[in-house]
């Protein structure tokens, strides 16, 4: 009996995770990358000088060391080079009067730092960590499993059972909680508050969105857990032990390889058709998009009228700002304890946080933005030559409509030009330089990337939008990526919907690639 065939649309981390599972399964496998570079958004170059690699979009892979997909292939990732390196100290916060506060993956630690703050502050942290700790089952079953299935709805009822339907309904009600409800009152100490208060960013939402709470908790179990690892060598060698698995169990990988439609008949897809004519035939097909290109482009002759309706409706984030330094030697904080931190967010706290999101969301550049610094060298040597340094900079409240500078320095015109995105660099610039001993003096080269500059490398981030959509509740669980929709079920037998835009969503997780496989047979 001929082996069930399936096209992969993309080489992000769900089409890489998908691929690798079906094809160790057994099945014949395609993936199609339109780029001349696969990996999505892992991608690794020497973005500023000759033997500095940066991780020029995503880099911490805390989401992937913690979900099913490692579980899955991470035995075979590593059989094919894949090194995960860690820092005892994940993520810190750095305010700008020069004060900080320093994460450990040491919970009695933490919890003594914090009590040390404020009174009671580490105990609420203990309680925080400790009740994600607790009801991790439940938890990231509904954050990461299938929700439209047997096997939640049996979760559900399980602890409708245990809690009562009051207090399923209480835990709930938890669950939706702001950061800024969370943290204002739940921790005294401003430094414990400014800590936490720019990780919802990371997950697409602002201080104040609904549940932008418990994505806080679930990130300060998880750093605190795992850290926040990157790749030796960088995101891209990640790609390259996927590649690698995925040829070895006889699956093909194509780059230049780009879509133009889904071929479909009888409400079955029976495989693509490549931008120069050529066919590709498959059983299935799974679809890393957004619902834009899905309905709007690949499937535009499709009479697909509620999907369409549905995809018009759709709204993306804001855009990201990346920001990478070659340095001619590792960065000497201003405030001690910093230098082995892999990621510090420069902030002031959570009106400071919530003031830039806003900004960018109103489509102006931020006055005061909020920036994670990354210092990948300090895990992974391999990144530059010996004695010098590389910073990877993100901005997560980048305008993905330019209207404006809220500051009034940068004049705009609605687009994201070279002149526009290296002034905005210089302003993020400055505030890194305040933190670093004679910054000006150690920088030996940068290169910036705008939200369009993204775009243009990936065609999924829409305006620089790196989560597939807005990660609002209205727009998010079991409404990813359509609020009639069954995950990453579509109307085409045979196609299935993966990636940022659906269900469990962004990040470097492989949670939708991880599912789709499983609901194939992986």
């Amino acid at each position: 009996m001929d082996r069930k065939s399936h096209v992969i649309i993309g080489s992000g981390i769900n089409s890489l995770v998908a691929a690798a599972m079906l094809a160790v399964k057994g099945d014949r496998v395609t993936v199609l990358e339109r780029e001349a570079t696969l990996g999505g958004c892992m991608r690794t170059e020497e973005a500023t000088l000759p033997g500095f690699r940066h991780d020029v979009m995503a880099t911490t892979f805390v989401l992937f060391l913690t979900g099913p997909a490692w579980a899955a292939l991470g035995k075979d990732l590593e059989r094919h080079g894949l090194k995960l390196c860690h820092a005892r100290h994940p993520t810190a916060v750095l305010r700008p009067d020069g004060s900080s506060l320093v994460l450990a993956t040491d919970r009695a630690a933490n919890i003594a730092a914090w009590n040390a703050l404020s009174p009671g502050d580490g105990d609420r942290h203990a309680e925080d960590v400790g009740r994600v700790e607790r009801d991790a089952p439940f938890l990231f079953g509904l954050l990461g499993g299938a929700l439209w299935s047997r096997q939640t709805a049996k979760l559900v009822g399980g602890q409708a059972w245990k809690r009562g339907p009051r207090g399923l309904a209480e835990w709930f009600g938890h669950a939706l909680t702001p950061a800024r409800a969370w943290l204002e009152t739940g921790y005294t100490s401003p430094l414990v508050q400014a800590l936490w208060a720019p990780w919802g960013l990371h997950a697409g939402l602002t201080p104040e969105a609904p549940t932008s709470g418990q994505m806080g908790r679930v990130i300060a179990f998880a750093l605190e857990a795992a850290g926040a690892p990157v790749v030796e060598g960088g995101a891209g060698r990640a790609v390259e032990a996927f590649a690698r698995l995925i040829e070895e169990k006889g699956g093909s990988i194509r780059t230049n390889a780009d879509v133009a439609r889904i071929v479909h008949a009888g409400g079955r897809v029976t495989g693509v058709e490549l931008a120069g004519g050529e066919h590709v035939a498959a059983t299935s097909i799974l679809a890393s998009v957004t619902p834009g290109q899905l309905y709007g482009r690949l499937l535009a002759d499709a009479d697909l009228p509620r999907e369409k309706e549905a995809t018009r409706r759709f709204q993306h984030g804001r855009g990201n700002f990346q920001l990478h330094y070659a340095l001619d030697r590792p960065p000497e904080w201003l405030t001690p304890g910093l230098e082995d931190v892999a990621l510090i967010h420069l902030t002031d706290g959570i009106d400071a946080v919530s003031k830039s999101a806003n900004e960018g969301e109103r489509g102006m550049l931020p006055e005061m933005p909020t920036i994670c610094v990354g210092q990948p060298h300090r895990l992974d040597s391999s990144r530059c030559p010996e004695g010098k340094a590389v910073l990877w900079l993100q901005i997560p409240d980048g305008p993905r409509v330019l209207k404006g500078d809220a500051k009034g320095e940068i004049e705009t015109d609605g687009v994201w030009t070279d002149e526009v995105r290296e002034r905005f660099a210089d302003r993020i610039e400055a505030i890194l330089a305040r933190h670093i001993r004679d910054f000006a003096s150690i920088r030996l080269a940068r290169r910036a990337y705008s939200p369009a500059d993204l775009k243009a490398m990936n065609m999924n981030l829409v305006g620089g939008d790196p989560y597939g959509g807005a990660c609002g509740i209205d727009q998010f669980f079991l409404w990813r990526p359509f609020k009639h929709s069954r995950g990453g079920e579509t109307p085409l037998k045979g196609l299935l919907h993966i990636g940022a835009s659906t269900h469990p969503g962004p990040g470097l997780g492989g949670g939708s690639g991880f599912l789709a496989a499983k609901a194939l047979g992986a």
